[in-house]
């Protein structure tokens, strides 16, 4: 089994920085809640959120369902999410330390499973079970609302897009993702191609009912339906 504590990245593992990341990263997680509630999120809903982090979504969307597991596999990460929630005194989410490949879910299928910038932890092969395994979290009609580096050009283009990519982050400001950033990123985790990642989603039981992706060719959300 693949260790994903130690996959989980060099920041995600750094406590300093977990405690910053809200300042460094903002989730838009309202406008991402608004998509969630378009697309059924209620009062009566389960969500699990893999890869939760400091639980910007999860905390936005317990004021509007009934139950948000907020799943992370870093013991660093989650202590941050872990004060927002005594902070706040709410009663509906839960904590579980745990990945993509080790989180169990108990209780009713989930009505959505959100992940954002997590997946690209995982090589291909592991991001499969991953998949399978929120499909099985889900009940049957149910979302799963996925946002993710995703490389969305051919292979002969990736060494230039690559580059210009991180050129663009090279006088990034203090504090902000730079050029160091991304080359890490490039170099040490697992974005993989569009072209790969959507019949992968759909091949672990999903229909993929809208993909986008940004101009520049690296970033990637999908509304995925469980079938």
């Amino acid at each position: 089994m693949l260790d994903e504590v130690a996959n989980a990245g060099r920041e995600n593992l750094d406590a300093e920085h977990a405690w910053h990341y809200d300042a460094k990263e903002d989730a838009d997680a309202l406008g991402e809640l608004r998509i969630l509630e378009d697309l059924g999120l209620d009062g009566q809903s389960a969500l699990v959120d893999l890869g939760a982090g400091t639980g910007q979504l999860a905390m936005a969307a317990a004021a509007v369902c009934a139950r948000v597991v907020a799943v992370d596999v870093s013991p660093v990460m989650v202590q941050p999410l872990k004060a927002k929630i005594d902070e706040a005194a709410v009663s509906n989410v839960e904590v579980v330390q745990a990945g993509f490949l080790t989180y169990e879910h108990r209780g009713r299928p989930a009505d959505f499973v959100y992940s954002r910038f997590a997946l690209h932890h995982l090589p291909d092969f592991w991001k499969a079970v991953a998949l399978d395994r929120a499909r099985r979290i889900l009940q049957p009609g149910g979302i799963l609302r996925l946002w993710d580096v995703v490389y969305d050009f051919g292979v002969r283009e990736a060494e230039d897009r690559i580059a210009a990519w991180c050129d663009a982050y090279t006088d990034a400001p203090d504090g902000e993702w730079g050029r160091v950033d991304l080359e890490e990123h490039v170099r040490d985790e697992h974005s993989t191609f569009s072209w790969m990642l959507e019949p992968m989603i759909e091949r672990c039981g999903f229909e993929i009912e809208e993909a986008q992706y940004t101009s520049d060719g690296f970033f990637g959300k999908y509304i995925a339906r469980a079938r």
